[in-house]
């Protein structure tokens, strides 16, 4: 492909453009999304390199879309808010992702965190994730293809973790890979009922929990797929 066409497939036309994209923020803003930051983010991510060229078109709707597997690309709303809630905590620095599905969620942090580390089970997943953040240029996103209940114990500890598929509960081996004073956010339940979206702070005691928000996400599976 050559670098014009990479250019202008990254940039977007009609449903795929920046205004597109402009208008898709204003929703966000619309709903409750506040940090400007997070907004500037969702502004310059192109989702629609992350999705199939199928439904690139659909890519700037605010809605979970299918990425194969049994995966979504979450909603845009539910990015933003995942994303506003870990920037809440302070200045992270070090953030890691537990389920990198398409790679729009490594993504946006990206924009905001000098370092993120992102686990995806899938090897198809991981594979095309890791040909999108080439593409686009994003390499402060490490990205490791494991069972991403154990984590990424190698770049602990963490200031943020933020997790992509819900659990029944919170792993321990995820806590203990954050730091004392770093917070979680993670959806949490069974598949196909009501999930929360919880914000879990690690302190000196142990841990806090503050729900966010009623969610639906995919459910939290363990093993590493594919070789």
């Amino acid at each position: 492909m050559s670098a014009a066409k990479t250019k202008r497939n990254i940039e977007g036309i009609g449903m795929t453009s920046q205004r597109t994209r402009v208008r898709l923020v204003e929703r966000l803003r619309d709903k409750g999304i506040r940090d400007e930051r997070v907004l500037a983010a969702m502004a310059h991510v192109p989702r629609h390199m992350f999705v199939d060229e199928g439904i690139e078109t659909r890519a700037y709707e605010d809605t979970a879309l299918p990425i194969g597997h049994g995966q979504t690309i979450s909603q845009p709303y539910i990015v933003a808010l995942m994303t506003q809630s870990i920037m809440s905590a302070g200045d992270p620095k070090r953030v890691l992702e537990v389920g990198t599905g398409s790679g729009y969620q490594a993504a946006v942090l990206a924009q905001l965190i000098p370092h993120v580390y992102s686990v995806e089970r899938l090897l198809p997943l991981f594979q095309r994730a890791q040909s999108v953040f080439r593409t686009l240029g994003y390499t402060n996103v490490i990205t490791h293809h494991a069972d991403g209940e154990w984590g990424w114990a190698k770049h602990e500890p963490y200031d943020a973790i933020m997790v992509t598929a819900a659990p029944q509960q919170v792993p321990e081996s995820l806590i203990k890979q954050l730091k004392v004073g770093g917070v979680m956010i993670i959806p949490l339940g069974r598949e196909n009922a009501d999930q929360r979206l919880i914000k879990v702070t690690r302190t000196e005691q142990g841990i806090e929990e503050e729900e966010v928000e009623r969610v639906r996400f995919v459910p939290f599976l363990s093993g590493r797929v594919g070789s």
